[in-house]
């Protein structure tokens, strides 16, 4: 599948980015400036002061927009703000995620367990892209192409587990993927043309992946630009039929 993306999308209406402040998700952002595939792209974070990379670009189409995914009332305040732009929501895509920082690190045994770990990494990496599902659903486009893409895991992949340990973010994004699964049913009967998917970026060469790099062969650590270019090629060939699906960077299907 070639990384040179062309675009699907109607001409109009915006596309959000949820975890933009650095990362995959401010690729996502700048990608998706320089695609000019909507009218406006909107940016969410925690802390948009602190969102250097946010901050650094000059567009007008830009909207950065304070969200805190793991804080329901935050969701709904953005989504106050998003419908004030009054523009159809035609992309939403959930970027944040949390695989070790100062509450959780991955756990390699049953005894690391942690119940207040378990609890924040399911916040952020499950039960965030659900409410902003539950929220941001009466935004979406209700005509042409809409996509809702979230990105999840291949350590998320049951059938695919068979070295163990990660439980925390192994089941987070098992049940992220059972959630997108059952939304792309329910919007399915609301609005034929809506996707709904989970995606696998591959490893990308950001804060969340550096301290596994070492054994990542050079051309499986992919450089942001790189990650967010195949995810939308990606997003850009999906169909009806692929709704409910979870796809990794290159296309293909990943076992549940």
């Amino acid at each position: 599948m070639s990384d040179e993306p062309t675009s699907s999308f109607p001409g109009d209406g915006a596309a959000l980015v949820q975890g933009a402040s650095r990362g995959i998700g401010s690729g996502f952002v700048q990608a998706l400036l320089d695609g000019g595939r909507f009218e406006r792209v909107i940016a969410t974070c925690r802390n948009p002061d602190a969102a250097d990379a946010l901050n650094a670009i000059d567009d007008p189409r830009l909207s950065v927009i304070a969200l805190d995914v793991a804080d329901e009332a935050s969701i709904r305040a953005a989504a106050e703000r998003v419908r004030a732009l009054d523009l159809p929501l035609r992309l939403l895509l959930n970027v944040a995620g949390v695989l070790h920082d100062s509450v959780a690190s991955p756990e390699k045994k049953l005894e690391d367990l942690d119940a207040e770990a378990l609890h924040h990494v399911f916040a952020v990496n499950a039960i965030g892209p659900a409410l902003m599902l539950k929220v941001f659903r009466p935004l979406l486009a209700r005509r042409g192409r809409v996509v809702v893409a979230a990105l999840s895991a291949r350590v998320g992949s049951i059938g695919d587990n068979r070295l163990g340990g990660w439980y925390a973010y192994r089941a987070s994004k098992a049940a992220l993927n059972q959630l997108l699964r059952t939304a792309a049913i329910e919007l399915g009967r609301r609005n034929r043309n809506a996707i709904v998917v989970a995606l696998h970026p591959g490893t990308t060469d950001t804060g969340l992946s550096k301290p596994f790099q070492a054994r990542v062969p050079d051309e499986q650590l992919f450089p942001v630009d790189r990650t967010c270019r195949q995810l939308l090629a990606v997003i850009d060939r999906l169909d009806e039929g692929d709704s409910g699906g979870f796809r990794a960077w290159d296309g293909s299907r990943i076992d549940w």
